[in-house]
């Protein structure tokens, strides 16, 4: 495993900030009331999100592709299935892991004739000064988040660097090999609802997966994470 830095913060959010809050600074602000709520929750707030709804379609950049996207399957991030209509789940929790950090489960699920994941988690970095996300059951991916207030009062998110986390190794990926994502999150005052954009595309291939669709969110109690949601085995040295 690798070993915890000395950069690496033991308590995420001890100035009572979310980390998406610490990210963006001041901008935070700029963001709709309601995409504020939504990303402004702590572990301190004994809270959890959970949105439900369709997305109009789920697809992906063609054939050649599949074998990539079914071993992302095997890891719960993303899967070879297309489709339009699709019910949808993402649960959103707030905790410390087992480094001391502030962390925010993104545990989305598709109801496609074959239920698929797509399991991540953020904390921020205070070495990076930025949040980093981790991808898959086991957190075996480490990308670079960038975030932006969009003209809409949505939170933007551009994923930058990667990294693959391997029998205990940091592997930093080129450019050709990684996946670039871009997140769109915002609310829609006419419909009452969540909207969210995803593409993921590659400087060789182009599309590799994209889904777009909206969803209502309910806010439950929760003192305590489910084990479910916590990884297999966290990441550490961000």
């Amino acid at each position: 495993m690798v070993e915890l830095d000395d950069e690496t913060p033991r308590v995420g959010g001890t100035d009572g900030r979310s980390i998406y809050e610490r990210a963006l600074g001041e901008e935070f602000t700029a963001l709709h009331p309601k995409i504020q709520e939504r990303f402004g929750f702590t572990s301190a707030d004994g809270v959890a999100c959970i949105g439900r709804g369709t997305m109009e379609y789920v697809r992906n950049g063609g054939p050649h592709l599949l074998p990539f996207l079914w071993f992302g399957a095997t890891h719960n991030t993303m899967f070879p299935e297309q489709n339009t209509a699709v019910p949808f789940t993402i649960r959103n929790y707030a905790y410390e892991d087992a480094f001391g950090r502030e962390t925010v489960t993104w545990l989305r699920r598709f109801d496609m004739p074959r239920r698929r994941r797509f399991d991540a988690a953020m904390i921020y970095s205070e070495e990076r000064e930025r949040i980093v996300d981790y991808l898959g059951t086991r957190h075996h991916l480490a990308v670079d988040i960038d975030l932006a207030v969009s003209d809409r009062g949505g939170i933007e998110i551009t994923t930058g660097p990667q990294r693959l986390y391997a029998v205990g190794t940091c592997v930093p990926l080129p450019l050709a090999l990684s996946a670039q994502a871009t997140v769109h999150e915002w609310y829609d005052d006419e419909t009452e609802q969540f909207r969210i954009a995803v593409t993921v595309t590659n400087p060789l291939v182009g599309l590799v997966f994209e889904y777009r669709g909206s969803f209502e969110v309910e806010w439950i109690d929760c003192e305590a994470v489910p084990d479910a949601v916590r990884p297999v085995s966290p990441t550490a040295g961000e």
